[in-house]
């Protein structure tokens, strides 16, 4: 008898499911099941009007891009050091390197404040696939955060810089005026 109720609950639970799902039978929960979007990332700044440059902000020598190098990814450092080592050959000024402290990252990115954004499109050339964002800071120094899904730098040939050249906007960039910035990840000290 107690097998014989089970199964015929089972056979009507089976049955109302049924017609719920073809839609002959509508359902009690008239809630749309929720899905939480994803944030949208900031979007990357343009590059700004410089003083004297009225074609466009030309690129920041290398000498002149302070940057520190920092492994976003698994907190082993040897990404960083393999960077800060093929930046230093290019001629950047590498003036920290190390683990990132705060959250690791997927896409390498690199942080800077409103005084950095010609030097981070510099620095940007160099790599295939990196991210801009703006972040509160005061100074002109820049982050490099190598993410888990690293791609090296260039090679020299294949960076599209010219000193006499004009730099592009990244693709779908907004003035950065118009961008909110995040707050900045203070480091401790160390190289």
């Amino acid at each position: 008898m107690v097998f014989g109720l089970l199964i015929a609950f089972l056979l009507i639970a089976g049955l109302a499911a049924a017609a719920m799902y073809t839609g002959a039978l509508s359902s009690p929960f008239s809630r749309p099941i929720y899905t939480p979007a994803a944030e949208a990332p900031q979007p990357e700044p343009c590059l700004p009007l410089v003083k004297g440059q009225p074609d466009g902000a030309l690129p920041v020598p290398y000498s002149k891009v302070q940057v520190r190098v920092y492994n976003a990814a698994d907190g082993s450092e040897p990404l960083a050091s393999a960077n800060e080592e093929v930046l230093t050959e290019r001629g950047f000024d590498v003036v920290a390197t190390g683990n990132w402290q705060g959250q690791k990252i997927q896409q390498s990115e690199i942080r800077f404040g409103s005084k950095g954004i010609t030097r981070a499109y510099t620095l940007a050339a160099q790599y295939p696939d990196v991210r801009l964002v703006l972040d509160d800071r005061s100074g002109s120094k820049i982050d490099l955060l190598v993410g888990e899904q690293y791609s090296p730098p260039l090679s020299t040939e294949r960076v599209l810089l010219d000193a006499e050249t004009p730099m592009q906007d990244a693709e779908g960039c907004v003035p950065a005026d118009e961008v909110t910035p995040i707050p900045q990840v203070v480091q401790s000290k160390k190289k």
